[in-house]
């Protein structure tokens, strides 16, 4: 049984690459300033940490026998000074690690949304959706604590290690040396642990992809599954995907959960062996001072290696999230800017296809060898059976693909040699499915012209014959509509496209399907609004409901790759061939009906 989309596992990378660290680091560079500050703060408050041991063995050696209560009240009054200090710092710590940390997720969001829009049409075509939306939330959010707390307080903890060892080795260097008998296993504990935790929490994020990918198909889905009455063959499938990713989950932190434990054993242990060393050297080398110092100090050492044992968690937990945004980033957009591509000037609207030849697949053209001029204001119709191309060459015009061999100009500039801005700046493009976004009315018209006054969004609705069913809802212009316009009927929704494509004014218009989610009677109170649309701009028309493209200045047939016909719709009927027999198909049906 083949596979779903949702349910492929995305390939994993096996080896670890230390550069998607690098990576992260030039995120970090920009905050260099607050970062500076909180790691001050954070040395002040270890280094006034490191007092209280030491203050505990001059008070238990020397000004306790000596009955010295004044200096050991002076001693409490610093100790306690010492505590407000820490106290302070973690204070400022917490706010300002907190607050350059989202502001780095920020960044990384801003740039993968960003890449993301530049992406072609078969970056979309050819991954789940949701796939793509959890790398933008989901994978970036799970950053979060190693960025907010992680790396800081990795610095800190590091810091904290080499003070603490050196009020070790300046107490007892003995002791220290037995203090660090148990790091061979400690680092033999993370070696094992290391690359089955990556590859468990890999899996773990392939899941955690399926799950997302599944649940968004279902939700843009749920008219066609209820329509069907599948419901109970979704519960299935999401059932099962979700016990996969269950289990990942729980298998990651199986894994996870062994660097804790370990390092809280080894300290245990660690501590117990400088008890049994320390009390039997009590009064020969080593003073009752001198021990309780130095477990305040095993404590010191090992809170914080136990710290960088769980940033090391957090760290390989974050690799296998890294892998996949910085996949994302490292996307290629196969349709870019050449280095030395320019501003398309202001066009009249002249297009030329010259031997242009395109394929999907190698070995399969689509287009082979198309030629084909156009002079500016002119409205091409493109006909033809399903498949033979027609949305292929408004594509290569609006550069949504590349050409494998010739060229399409406007005016004569190549559209690979111009600015993919200015080049669709100066086309509109109208789809069948056409898509509103969440917002207002007078929003959504305004689309293609965010400087646009209310004044002009509500004369070009009136032209394309909008206007009418607009103000008679709740609001108006004003009126809110949720995303994809589900309020709305689809002539509405198409009626809409029409006054945001005319407000844009561009120079050239396509539409592709754009009248059949309207009605005849419609249509036809469309029509003296659709020339004034096309007027003294060159159009590119698909129809399969030819009657709409009858005035068209040419028409052309597309099949077999190239233009079969090309005409007028009377030159083409007197010719008696592909385009005689397709309308008169149509003509024969409405005439049965």
């Amino acid at each position: 049984m083949a596979r779903n989309t949702y349910d492929v596992d995305e390939s994993l990378e096996q080896e670890f690459n230390w550069g998607h660290y690098r990576r992260l680091a030039g995120y970090i560079k920009p905050y260099k300033k607050p970062i500076s500050k909180i790691l001050a703060t954070i040395i002040l408050a270890n280094i006034a940490g490191m007092a209280g041991p030491y203050f505990t063995k001059i008070a238990i050696d020397d000004l306790i026998p000596a009955g010295n209560v004044q200096q050991l009240l002076g001693l409490g009054g610093i100790f306690i000074l010492s505590l407000v200090l820490i106290g302070g710092c973690m204070r400022y710590r917490i706010y300002a690690i907190t607050e350059v940390g989202q502001d780095i997720l920020k960044d990384m969001r801003y740039d993968i949304f960003a890449h993301l829009q530049r992406l072609p049409f078969a970056y979309f075509d050819n991954r789940p959706h949701g796939k793509i939306l959890i790398r933008v939330v989901n994978y970036i959010n799970t950053l979060s604590d190693l960025l907010s707390n992680g790396l800081i307080n990795l610095i800190s903890d590091l810091f904290n290690v080499v003070i603490t060892l050196g009020f070790m080795l300046l107490i007892d260097v003995r002791l220290t040396l037995y203090s660090m008998a148990l790091l061979p296993v400690l680092f033999g504990l993370v070696l094992f642990i290391k690359k089955r935790q990556r590859i468990a929490f890999q899996i773990l994020s392939n899941k955690q992809s399926n799950l997302n990918a599944y649940i968004h198909e279902s939700i843009s889905g749920i008219k066609i599954t209820q329509s069907f009455a599948r419901e109970q063959v979704n519960y299935d499938i999401f059932n099962e995907v979700s016990e996969e990713y269950r289990t990942s989950w729980m298998k990651a932190v199986k894994i996870q959960f062994l660097m804790w434990p370990g390092v809280l054993n080894i300290s245990v242990l660690t501590t117990c062996l400088i008890y049994f060393v320390g009390i039997r050297q009590i009064g020969v080398s080593v003073s009752t001072g001198t021990l309780i110092a130095f477990i305040g100090y095993i404590n010191n050492f090992w809170n914080p290696v136990i710290n960088i044992g769980n940033f090391y968690n957090s760290l390989i937990t974050a690799t296998a999230y890294l892998e996949r945004i910085f996949e994302t980033l490292d996307e290629v957009p196969s349709i870019q800017d050449a280095p030395d591509a320019y501003e398309l000037p202001p066009v009249k609207g002249a297009v030329d296809f010259e031997n242009v030849t395109f394929r999907y697949e190698e070995g399969k053209d689509i287009l082979h060898k198309v030629n084909f001029h156009i002079e500016p204001g002119q409205s091409i119709a493109l006909v033809g059976p399903t498949g033979a191309g027609k949305t292929t060459v408004i594509n290569l015009l609006s550069r949504f693909y590349d050409i494998n061999e010739g060229s399409v100009k406007i005016d004569g500039h190549d559209v690979r040699d111009v600015t993919l801005g200015s080049l669709r700046s100066q086309m509109g493009v109208m789809l069948q499915d056409t898509f509103i976004f969440s917002g207002t009315i007078l929003e959504n018209i305004r689309y293609g012209k965010l400087d646009a006054t209310e004044e002009e969004v509500i004369a070009a609705a009136k032209v394309v014959r909008a206007h009418d069913f607009i103000q008679h809802l709740k609001d108006g212009y004003h009126t809110v509509v949720e995303e994809r316009g589900s309020t709305l009927s689809a002539g509405q929704r198409q009626l809409l496209s029409f006054a945001r494509a005319l407000l844009a004014d561009p120079k050239i218009l396509i539409l592709d399907e754009a009248t059949a989610s309207i009605d005849t009677r419609t249509e036809e109170l469309l029509q003296e609004g659709l020339q004034k649309l096309l007027k003294d701009r060159t159009s590119f028309i698909i129809a399969h409901r030819l009657s709409t493209i009858k005035n068209s200045s040419r028409i052309f047939y597309v099949a077999g790759g190239n233009i079969a016909e090309a005409g007028t719709h009377e030159e083409l009927m007197a010719q008696k061939g592909l385009y005689h027999h397709l309308y008169q198909s149509q003509y024969d049906l409405l005439q049965a009906v």
